[in-house]
């Protein structure tokens, strides 16, 4: 084991919390100690949800460790079926309660509940989130939909020619980056395609829908971390093909749509010439000409890291020179790709790794997670967040997908805003000591050039003897004269040009007051704070 201060997933019992916090009458009673329940944060903080996480704690102590913790589990599981009366249960224990051993999934069927309970065996020690919250939804699906299989080698009767397709949606959870958003537009896509969705799961499901799943004539696998393993044992007992076409960027998307048709047995041509995405366009325009072979370097979940991969590289003209996964669930199809692009992929979850491969390859851009966010402050690199760990920044309360026409959009917006906003401080840098830029500088709409000179306007006085400026306060220049005899030293007003220019004047303003107040005759950077403190109260 190694210490960490970071890490991209938590233990696999989070991600049984984010397959239960995103369906409807499903309780999770999770054996764990006190102090485990930090995980609810990560849902009503991170997320915003506004509900707390569907899940009982034991929460047992140190003391209870000499006696009988068994007890306190099926207590815990009988008050919650009593108190929110699920239809379906899923019992575990976190990564602490599994040293103990009291085998949950066994408690639970001697109480002898009258609702499915699903036994979660997730071994903290050995896997994580993401593969938590997969082989949650995957035992969910063969619990509660396996009693309605078919017999072995049953063949699948063909659908009815008058009834449009169904598909069910596989994969988005709770926590999830985009999920809420991309479950919509991915709804509206098949929807304009004359395709039924059957079924979304885990996100938004009930336990009776679950149960259903097999009804649907395919699947679509969203996330293929979370949902492939259940649709793989769909296709098994149900005799269900499924999609695995991510719809992350134009291309992916029209795949997507091609490979979705001809399940569904329809012309996808409609549907392809009425795309409306305008990242083609803004790709190939003028003024993204400056972006072509910008160096890029993608981390994230593989999902994501592949799909952005792509996107950086045919619709966007950047030259990819990193590529990485903490997935090692994914890290065939990352080598993979990586390969493709003349690569080595980074395959880790130590985020020191990461940077040392950032600092290496020296890209201009980072497509990351909140990790990648920081390391990109640190060394002053444009940043985009486009996988989780995430921040609750990137829970937008906007619309925000990233998948299909219109997350082809926002992915357009997430990768160039960075390299934009970078040019822009660039330039300010440049040009800080400009004469006509520097902090001392006045507005070039108020000033005219003569003689090689900045030469301020002047303007009529107004009654109580200021300056009139049509209802804009300008701020005087930065002399070392105060008010009432006051005066500045060299390093104070240095501190005060570091103050943003839309309070500088208040804050002179203040500080002079607070000198000519308490007798200071030469004010310095310890006046200049003191002076925040006291006006601060």
């Amino acid at each position: 084991m190694e210490l960490t201060v970071w890490t991209y997933e938590g233990p696999p019992h989070v991600g049984a919390m984010r397959v239960a916090t995103a369906m409807h009458d499903v309780h999770y009673v999770l054996h764990a100690p006190q102090g485990d329940t930090y995980a609810d944060l990560l849902f009503t903080m991170i997320e915003r949800l506004k509900k707390r996480p569907p899940v009982t704690y034991t929460t047992f102590q140190a003391r209870d460790l000499g006696g009988d913790t068994a007890v306190l589990f099926k207590d815990a599981a009988q008050d919650a079926y009593a108190r929110f009366k699920p239809q379906a249960m899923l019992v575990g224990a976190s990564c602490t309660a599994e040293l103990i051993q009291d085998d949950p999934g066994g408690l639970a069927e001697a109480i002898g509940l009258d609702i499915p309970v699903v036994p979660l065996e997730l071994p903290s020690y050995q896997k994580k989130e993401n593969w938590g919250a997969s082989e949650t939804f995957y035992q969910m699906v063969r619990g509660l939909a396996g009693a309605h299989a078919p017999a072995p080698g049953t063949e699948r009767p063909p659908r009815p020619t008058e009834r449009p397709a169904r598909v069910n949606l596989l994969g988005p959870t709770a926590l999830g980056f985009r999920h809420r958003d991309d479950v919509v537009e991915i709804k509206r896509l098949l929807g304009e395609m004359g395709i039924e969705v059957a079924v979304t799961a885990p996100l938004d499901a009930h336990a009776r829908d679950i149960a259903r799943l097999g009804g649907a004539d395919f699947n679509i696998v969203l996330y293929p971390e979370i949902g492939l393993t259940a649709a793989k044992w769909l296709e098994r007992a149900f005799a269900q093909p499924y999609v695995q076409t991510v719809p992350i960027g134009v291309g992916a998307t029209k795949d997507f749509v091609r490979e979705v048709a001809a399940l569904a047995g329809i012309d996808p041509e409609p549907v392809l010439a009425a795309n409306e995405s305008r990242l083609p366009w803004y790709s190939a325009s003028v003024d993204s000409n400056y972006l072509t072979a910008k160096r890029v370097f993608i981390f994230g979940d593989g999902t994501h890291a592949l799909a952005a991969a792509r996107v950086a590289r045919d619709e966007m003209g950047f030259d990819v020179v990193g590529l990485g996964t903490y997935s090692r669930e994914r890290a065939k199809d990352v080598r993979a790709m990586a390969k493709e692009l003349g690569l080595e992929a980074l395959i880790t979850d130590d985020y020191l790794a990461v940077e040392k491969a950032i600092e290496d390859s020296a890209p201009e851009l980072i497509l990351g997670t909140q990790m990648e966010r920081h390391i990109a402050k640190r060394h002053g690199i444009g940043c985009a967040v486009i996988s989780a760990p995430v921040h609750v920044q990137d829970f937008p309360a906007r619309y925000s997908p990233q998948m299909g026409f219109e997350g082809a959009n926002v992915l357009f917006d997430t990768f160039v805003h960075p390299l934009v906003m970078g040019l822009e401080e660039h330039l300010l840098g440049m040009f800080r000591e400009d004469f006509e830029f520097n902090d001392d500088a006045m507005p070039s709409h108020l000033a005219t050039a003569g003689e090689g000179e900045i030469r301020v306007q002047p303007q009529p006085s107004a009654p109580n003897g200021a300056a009139a400026t049509n209802g804009s306060a300008v701020e005087p220049a930065a002399d070392a004269t105060g008010e009432a005899g006051t005066h500045w030293d060299d390093s104070a007003l240095q501190e005060l040009k570091k103050i943003p220019f839309f309070v500088r004047g208040k804050v002179r303003r203040n500080t002079e007051k607070f000198a000519a107040d308490n007798g200071v005759a030469t004010i310095t950077v310890e006046t200049l704070y003191d002076a925040k403190a006291h006006f601060g109260r």
